[in-house]
């Protein structure tokens, strides 16, 4: 696997890619925000830790521009910042995960995993999924039903993707928390409820009796194609 580790303080930059060297990473670095994404750009990364707070160029743009661009490798955001709204701005910008300094390098390399495996998962899906007269499309975070088109959310997507990997199987509140928000304080179980309505109102003939997103009482939800 090639990650590529953007960040401007070199003794991180140098902790970060010794680190990631030693798990077996191929990894490259860059020291700022314009740099970073030239690189990003012109080489296949499979992940990309991209820090928040650089002089030029901030992780926000680059990330954003990455999207622009059509790079759908995942990003995981590396900030001092901890606030929600700097939180929902990563996420906003199109980053898949985000890891508040000072972090252990043992959460580090559990998010990189973490996040590797869903990049697997979305090619074993071939970035699309049909599910009934829907089809998903992963890497544009697209639902198209008829001659409807409906943009995805980053968490609509995650769901979407957690759901095809498990078809025809329970999953959990709690495990929809833990993959696709990934917080250490997470929202409560009643927005998972309030996504998979939203999901439903865009994929399902009647959302007042879905077929395809199922309840499944006392257990979590079903995805039957």
């Amino acid at each position: 696997m090639r990650l590529l580790v953007v960040e401007d303080e070199a003794p991180m930059r140098t902790a970060l890619v010794e680190t990631l060297k030693a798990e077996g990473y191929r990894v490259h670095s860059a020291a700022e925000g314009v740099a970073g994404l030239e690189l990003a750009c012109t080489e296949p990364f499979d992940l990309v830790l991209l820090d928040v707070m650089m002089p030029g160029l901030d992780g926000f743009a680059v990330c954003r521009e990455l999207r622009k661009r059509g790079r759908t490798m995942p990003v995981l955001m590396l900030t001092a910042k901890g606030q929600v709204d700097d939180r929902v701005e990563g996420l906003d910008s199109g980053a898949d995960d985000y890891l508040v300094k000072p972090f252990s390098l043992k959460e580090l390399l559990a998010r990189v995993r973490a996040l590797l495996r869903r990049r697997e998962r979305d090619e074993a899906l071939g970035g699309e999924l049909v599910i009934g007269s829907a089809t998903v499309d992963f890497t544009k975070r697209l639902l198209v039903r008829g001659e409807t088109r409906h943009d995805l959310s980053e968490k609509e997507t995650g769901m979407l993707r957690l759901l095809a990997t498990h078809a025809g199987e329970v999953v959990s509140r709690e495990r929809f928390l833990d993959v696709v928000w990934g917080y250490h304080a997470y929202p409560s179980t009643r927005t998972v409820d309030n996504f998979i309505a939203a999901l439903r109102a865009k994929l399902e003939a009647d959302p007042a009796s879905p077929r395809h997103l199922v309840t499944v009482r006392g257990a979590g939800y079903r995805l039957d194609r």
